[in-house]
């Protein structure tokens, strides 16, 4: 019976999909947080910003490399020169929502998203992807999002920012956070990355 019960354990914990993770960052290592004006802390005081509240919460430096307006074409064409300017361990990429606000064609966002992780991981940068909402009747991140991270296999957050910005108190705007809304982002990241094992 003990038999038994010990195969039932092994086959429901090879069933269940281990959570993906990163190398821990170094000591003085860098965290880049590259993407548009979610990233840059558009509708809250630059102190606000997710980036600068993530870099006090786990203790490294966290580079802000948002850029309002931006669409994931001049994300990647961007990309290269950042990388090898601040030469980061880890990057957050959180970047799509203008492509959806601009109805852009969802399989160049995509395919310009894993575009943009490739470039980094051929690197040695770790990678932390964070799902836009849709800004619809669902505020649901677009499918790609999740699918692009199962592929790479690597930790994902597609529910913080559909959360923050579904919640009125939580936004400057219709599709910006406030610095409430920003440090709670920051919170999340914060724990995805240390469950990540990047700290």
């Amino acid at each position: 019976m003990r038999i038994l019960a010990a195969l039932v354990v092994l086959v429901f914990l090879a069933g269940c999909p281990s959570r993906p993770k990163v190398p821990p960052i170094p000591p003085g290592g860098v965290v880049l947080a590259f993407g548009d004006s979610i990233t840059h802390g558009t509708g809250a005081t630059p102190e606000e910003s997710y980036p600068t509240v993530l870099a006090r919460e786990i203790g490294f430096r966290v580079v802000n490399a948002g850029v309002p307006g931006e669409v994931t074409a001049e994300g990647l064409a961007r990309l290269p020169e950042v990388l090898d300017r601040e030469r980061p361990a880890l990057m957050i990429l959180c970047l799509g929502g203008n492509d959806i606000i601009r109805h852009l064609d969802s399989r160049q966002t995509a395919g310009n998203l894993r575009a943009m992780i490739r470039m980094a991981r051929e690197r040695g940068v770790s990678v932390i992807l964070v799902g836009v909402p849709s800004f619809g009747l669902s505020m649901d991140p677009p499918p790609y999002y999740g699918e692009i991270a199962g592929e790479f296999g690597i930790p994902y957050d597609g529910k913080s920012l559909p959360r923050i910005l579904g919640t009125r108190s939580l936004k400057a705007d219709t599709i910006h956070p406030n610095g409430t809304g920003y440090r709670q982002l920051a919170m999340a990241l914060t724990r995805l990355l240390h469950k990540s094992g990047a700290f």
